[in-house]
């Protein structure tokens, strides 16, 4: 799918022919899309569909006549039938009369732009708008930390509680994206520092001044998945502390049942044995069984006051 926008005094609007200062934005294209494109502004297919293969790296590249810039941002996906998060590449190649976004999703990091709710956005200015994106980019990764934070401490505090086993999954499933975003974040600030010497386009005092909040926020996105990773840390082990706990106590517990019940097993196995009574006590009287019941339910009670006293029940 293509769109193309184009902004008149801040003010953004679709037009239907690639126009001078406009901004032609790529979803999913089509090889017939890619093609046309291609086409119109003069630059390799291969580098447009760059951004559509998800192994593809945060980089800059300088080609003749046109930049492309390659970052991950952040995108929503279900894992395990959780809503989870992973990053996927955006592709913006810069010309002197356009500038070209591909995307493999319609990510909320271009819909911010579309409908309008950036100040002092235009497609004319390319640099600007870039670090805009990127700044908005920072800002969807610091969202989506404090959503992954949220879901950790629900976890937690079902800790106490019956402790599933899709806890532990989902607790894995947000360390894995963490883990994704920490690669991500480092990769993309590679990229900022790169832009900060590019020069193949005119950059303005406030562009730079842009550049350097969009640098501090991807500075505290990392600053937040290096924290939340080691908090996760802590949960896992906590998580399988309290698991490991719960089995030594059901553990310690059959420990003490099966003593207890030891007991009348071996009183009546000896009295079970096929030798003469004689010598048996209580063997000749009448109520010889139930003293002897009676004897059992004693010692076991005896036992089972122990193992309580002993902190094994």
């Amino acid at each position: 799918m293509i769109n193309i926008f184009k902004t008149e005094q801040s003010v953004i609007r679709t037009i239907d022919a690639f126009e001078d200062g406009a901004w032609v934005q790529m979803v999913d294209p089509s090889v017939q899309e890619l093609n046309k494109v291609s086409e119109a502004y003069d630059i390799e297919v291969s580098d447009l569909a760059t951004a559509l293969d998800e192994e593809e790296s945060s980089r800059i590249s300088l080609e003749d006549g046109y930049t492309l810039i390659l970052v991950d941002i952040p995108s929503p996906e279900v894992r395990h039938e959780k809503k989870m998060y992973t990053t996927i590449p955006l592709g913006i190649l810069i010309k002197q009369n356009a500038i070209i976004t591909i995307c493999k999703e319609d990510t909320p990091v271009l819909q911010y732009f579309i409908r309008n709710k950036v100040r002092e956005f235009s497609t004319k200015k390319k640099m600007r708008f870039i670090y805009q994106l990127l700044l908005r980019s920072a800002a969807l990764y610091q969202a989506y930390l404090r959503g992954i934070d949220k879901k950790r401490i629900e976890i937690e505090e079902r800790i106490d509680g019956d402790t599933q086993d899709v806890d532990i999954i989902e607790l894995h499933e947000l360390e894995s994206t963490l883990v994704y975003f920490a690669t991500s974040l480092r990769s993309n600030s590679i990229v900022l520092e790169r832009l900060r010497r590019y020069k193949r386009l005119e950059q303005y005092p406030e562009d730079m001044e842009l550049l350097e909040d969009v640098m501090v926020e991807y500075q505290q996105a990392i600053e937040m998945t290096a924290i939340y990773r080691d908090i996760i840390d802590g949960t896992r082990e906590l998580l399988s502390s309290v698991v490991d706990n719960r089995l030594n106590n059901v553990m310690k517990y059959l420990t003490s049942i099966t003593i207890v019940m030891a007991i009348p097993t071996i009183i009546s196995g000896i009295y079970g044995m096929n030798v003469s009574g004689i010598g048996m006590p209580l063997a000749s009287s009448p109520y010889g069984f139930g003293i002897i019941c009676v004897l059992i339910l004693l010692i076991c009670v005896a036992a089972l006051w122990i193992l309580k006293r002993k902190k094994m029940l």
